[in-house]
């Protein structure tokens, strides 16, 4: 009996590093405790802004960039985690 199933196909995972630039740019209704915490900040700003527009949040701009760099220009801690990922993604 033949099958007309189609053999999954391995496809080899590329990675690379890149360098990211993201601006956003938004109106927020938050509690002022709240936005004086600067180590939480970043973290409360960028999980306001990803959960979308609302009555409490207004998006006024947002730009990215991200750009290929060598992985020359990372970090050795990156570089090894680069390596561990292409090594990683050769078993499967």
């Amino acid at each position: 009996m033949k099958s007309d199933a189609i053999p999954p196909q391995q496809s080899k995972v590329e990675v690379g590093v890149y360098e990211c630039n993201v601006q956003l740019k938004f109106r927020l209704i938050e509690e002022k405790r709240a936005l004086r915490n600067r180590e939480d900040l970043l973290e409360l700003l960028i999980e306001a802004f990803a959960n979308g527009a609302d009555e409490y949040m207004e998006p006024l701009q947002a730009h990215v960039e991200a750009q290929e760099i060598s992985e020359l220009e990372a970090s050795p801690q990156m570089r090894r985690q680069l390596m561990r990922l292409r090594n990683s993604s050769d078993l499967a």
